[in-house]
């Protein structure tokens, strides 16, 4: 793994780079947020520009720290060491950043990142030895088994998730219930279960309800599984005690991938979530398929029997 190196103030042809004051300003950068990091993540160039692709990408992570910075403030009140696991971490850019802008300043609190590629894992720990941001961690496992693994914390103040692929965004659901988490923020990507589910079972269906039209043709499947699988997770939210707002990211243009998803706990479980949740299953014959989704659910009615 090649060594990240300090940035020099001189390119190779000799010409020195803009000032950094005037490189934020003209990339509306935060204030005192580090051009090194965003270098380090290839957000800029060298010479401090910026691609495109790379504006979409910061967009899409400044959208996201509107909604966490709020929390992140109410959280850390009165001296508290908040908490933050990021599911799903990639290449770390929300970690960083957020770590960058809110945690630095702040002194106190830990990020985790969790993903399962080892080489992602290695250059985010040598990225945040090299800055000194001291209190990130970085774990090279899948985010389910990171819901039992030693080196978590029992208790997470927020758990995050951006673009967690498929079902890894209910293991950062479950992660989180696990963990009493007083927040989640997560932006799902590519929900296939539930499309699998549908089209395994469209024949009976067709036969069975009008409704199946919903997903009779294969992109409807696709479309109409993603829509199902998020109401499903913000139904298991709210029967946990969460309030929960769904919301776009940032605007289509950016990301075809823009459902926001934030859940606050409350502690108020709504008995009739739970009901809807399982109504929904029953009516597009997921019961068999997806029960294991939503294991308090099933706990709560052996409890109550």
């Amino acid at each position: 793994m090649t060594k990240i190196k300090p940035q020099r103030d001189v390119n190779g042809a000799g010409k020195k780079q803009p000032a950094v004051q005037g490189i934020a300003e003209q990339l509306g950068l935060k204030p005192g947020q580090s051009i090194e990091l965003l270098k380090a993540l290839h957000i800029l160039t060298r010479d401090g520009k910026m691609n495109q692709d790379s504006r979409r990408k910061l967009k899409q992570v400044y959208h996201l720290y509107q909604f966490i910075e709020p929390l992140l403030a109410e959280l850390s009140q009165n001296e508290h060491t908040v908490s933050l696991a990021d599911h799903g971490a990639g290449k770390s850019y929300l970690g960083f950043i957020l770590y960058d802008l809110f945690f630095k300043q702040l002194g106190r609190g830990r990020i985790y990142g969790i993903e399962t590629r080892a080489p992602l894992v290695e250059a985010s720990q040598q990225l945040a030895a090299h800055l000194g941001f001291e209190r990130m961690a970085f774990l090279n496992m899948s985010v389910a088994d990171s819901t039992h693994a030693d080196a978590m914390p029992e208790r997470f103040d927020i758990v995050t998730a951006l673009h967690a692929c498929d079902t890894a965004t209910d293991d950062a659901i479950a992660f989180g219930l696990e963990k009493k988490a007083r927040a989640m923020v997560l932006v799902p990507c590519c929900q296939a279960e539930v499309a699998a589910c549908l089209r395994q079972s469209k024949a009976l269906q067709l036969s069975r309800t009008p409704l199946a039209e919903l997903w009779r043709h294969p992109i409807h499947t696709r479309e109409i599984g993603s829509q199902i699988t998020n109401v499903l997770r913000c139904l298991y939210l709210e029967s946990q005690g969460y309030q929960v707002t769904v919301t776009e990211l940032v605007g289509w243009e950016h990301s075809m991938k823009n459902e926001l998803i934030l859940a606050r706990y409350t502690g108020q479980k709504k008995r009739s979530a739970a009901e809807r949740l399982q109504q929904l299953l029953a009516e597009f014959g997921l019961d068999a398929s997806l029960q294991h989704r939503y294991p308090l659910l099933a706990a709560a009615d052996a409890k109550q029997a």
